[in-house]
C-alpha cells in the first residue's frame, strides 16, 4: 500500500479560508493568485477547501502556478457538482462540512482568511474559539484588503469594551495589510496558549 503523500512530504501548510464566488471584485482574485504564488516562495504548501472557483479557485492556481504543493479537502456533495480543484496534488473527499474543517484544521501550520461569506467567517471563527479555549496554538491571520474586515475589528472592540472577552484574546489573532505582511505577522505571531476562560471571569 502506497505511504500517504503527507506523511513523506514534510512541508508546512498554510490553510486559507476564502469565498468561493466568481461575481466579486477582480482585485480579490488578483490578491489570492499571488498569495498562492507567494507561499509557494517562502518553502509553505497550501491546504484549503478543495474548490476551483472563486478566491478559492484563484489561490490554488497561483499555487499550482508556481510549482506548489496543494492540498484540498472537499465534501462528496461539493465534488459531485464537479466544483473540485482537479489539479490538486492531494485532494481528499469528506461526507460533512464537519469533517472538512476538522481535517484543514489538523493538517495546517497556519491559517489565513482572505475577504469571504458566511462560511469563511465562520471557518475563522472556530480557529479563534478553538485557540482561545487553548485547544489550537497556530497562528490566525486576517488579510484586511482595502479594508474588508475594518467592521469585523470594530465589533471585536465593542466585545472587549462590554467584556465579552479579556483584552489577551485580540492576541488571538493578527491582521495583515498585504500578501507578504501575511508571513510577517504568521512569524511574529505569538503561539503561546491564550489565558484560560473559565476560572477567571473578572
Amino acid at each position: 500500500m502506497p505511504v500517504p503523500v503527507h506523511l513523506w512530504f514534510p512541508m508546512k501548510l498554510l490553510c486559507v479560508y476564502c469565498a468561493s464566488s466568481d461575481r466579486l471584485d477582480p482585485k480579490y482574485y488578483a490578491v489570492a493568485e499571488e498569495l498562492g504564488r507567494q507561499l509557494v516562495a517562502r518553502g509553505w504548501g497550501l491546504v484549503y477547501g478543495g474548490g476551483k472557483t472563486g478566491l478559492m479557485g484563484a489561490v490554488a492556481r497561483g499555487t499550482k502556478s508556481a510549482g506548489g504543493r496543494v492540498v484540498g479537502v472537499i465534501p462528496e456533495f461539493m465534488k459531485a457538482r464537479e466544483l473540485a480543484f482537479d489539479e490538486a496534488d492531494e485532494l481528499v473527499t469528506v461526507v460533512t462540512m464537519r469533517e472538512r474543517k476538522l481535517l484543514m484544521e489538523t493538517r495546517a501550520d497556519a491559517f489565513v482568511a482572505l475577504p469571504g461569506g458566511f462560511g469563511t467567517l465562520e471557518e475563522i471563527m472556530e480557529i479563534l474559539t478553538l485557540r482561545q479555549i487553548n485547544v489550537v496554538h497556530k497562528p490566525c491571520v486576517f488579510l484586511n484588503q482595502d479594508g474588508f474586515y475594518d467592521d469585523l475589528l470594530r465589533f471585536f472592540d465593542r466585545m472587549l469594551a462590554e467584556k465579552f472577552f479579556k483584552p489577551s484574546n485580540l492576541g488571538l489573532f493578527r491582521v495583515a495589510r498585504d500578501v507578504p505582511d501575511i508571513f510577517a505577522q504568521i512569524d511574529a505571531a505569538a503561539t503561546a496558549p491564550a489565558e484560560t476562560k473559565w476560572f477567571d471571569t473578572r
